[in-house]
C-alpha cells in the first residue's frame, strides 16, 4: 500500500509511527467492534495522557487512508490497550470486522496531547458524542473530587451501551440527535448560562456543534481560553 503525501507530511512533523498486532475482537452491541491491540512500543516510547488518539493507515482500495481513533484503557506495562470502532460503510469498518489475532496494521502517532490544568479543576463539563466517549472516560478517571456534568449525544438507541465511566457524584445527560447538532448546542448553551473560572470544558463533537459550543463559552460567558479544551472529533459530509 502506496503512503500518500498525508503520511509525508505527518512524518515531516514528528510523526511516529508503529506496527500494533490484534490480539482478540468482540462485538459491542450491533453496532460496534472492539479489538485488543499490542501496541508494541507505542505505549512505552509516547507519553500516555487522557484522550489520547492515534492515527490507523488502513487500505482504501490500495490507496492509504488513515482515520483516528481513541485509545481506551491503555497500559503501558503490558503494551495493550482497546479501540472500539463504529460500524458503517468504510474501510476502517471492513478491517476492523475482519481483523483476526496475528492482524497487524500501522499507527502514527502525531497531534495527541492533554494536560490536566494546574490547579485541578474544581469542576469539570464534558461535551461530546459516541465519537469522544473514550475520551470522555479517560478524563472521568483523572477528575478526582472535581464533580462532572457529561452531555453525550446520541444518533440512535445503540449508542447508549457504551461503557460510561461516571462516579456517584457526575450528572449525565443523554441528549438525541436532532437539526443538525442544533439540540445538542441549543441544550448545552441554556444549561451553561454562567462561567466557572475554576471549571474545565472539554469539548469534542461535531466540527460546527464543537464551533458554536466553544463560541458561547467564549464570547457569551467569557471563560478563559486556558479553561476550554476543544476539538471537532468529525464533520458532517
Amino acid at each position: 500500500m502506496k503512503r500518500n503525501w498525508e503520511a509525508l507530511v505527518l512524518k515531516a512533523f514528528g510523526g511516529r509511527t508503529f506496527q500494533l498486532t490484534v490480539l482478540d475482537s468482540e462485538p459491542v452491541g450491533d453496532h460496534y467492534q472492539r479489538l485488543l491491540i499490542d501496541g508494541g512500543e507505542l505505549l512505552q516510547t509516547c507519553e500516555v495522557h487522557p484522550t489520547m488518539w492515534i492515527r490507523l493507515w488502513f487500505d482504501n482500495e490500495g490507496r492509504s487512508h488513515q482515520r483516528a481513533y481513541t485509545l481506551v484503557d491503555p497500559d503501558p506495562d503490558s503494551g495493550r490497550f482497546h479501540l472500539v470502532f463504529a460500524l458503517h460503510d468504510g474501510c476502517a469498518t471492513r478491517w476492523a470486522t475482519s481483523a483476526r489475532p496475528g492482524d497487524t496494521i500501522e499507527a502514527t502517532v502525531q497531534g495527541s496531547s492533554f494536560t490536566l490544568p494546574d490547579p485541578a479543576p474544581t469542576r469539570v463539563y464534558l461535551i461530546g458524542d459516541a465519537a469522544s466517549l473514550p475520551a470522555i472516560n479517560s478524563l472521568l478517571d483523572v477528575a478526582g473530587p472535581a464533580s462532572a456534568t457529561v452531555w453525550i449525544e446520541y444518533a440512535h438507541e445503540g449508542e447508549r451501551v457504551l461503557p460510561l465511566r461516571t462516579r456517584p457524584h457526575d450528572e449525565v445527560v443523554w441528549v438525541p440527535r436532532r437539526d443538525n447538532g442544533g439540540h445538542l448546542v441549543e441544550t448545552v448553551t441554556t444549561a451553561l448560562d454562567a462561567g466557572d473560572d475554576g471549571a474545565l470544558y472539554w469539548v469534542a463533537c461535531e466540527a460546527a456543534s464543537t464551533r458554536n459550543i466553544v463560541k458561547h463559552l467564549r464570547r457569551t460567558l467569557g471563560v478563559g481560553k486556558e479553561n476550554v479544551d476543544a476539538l471537532a472529533y468529525w464533520r458532517v459530509r
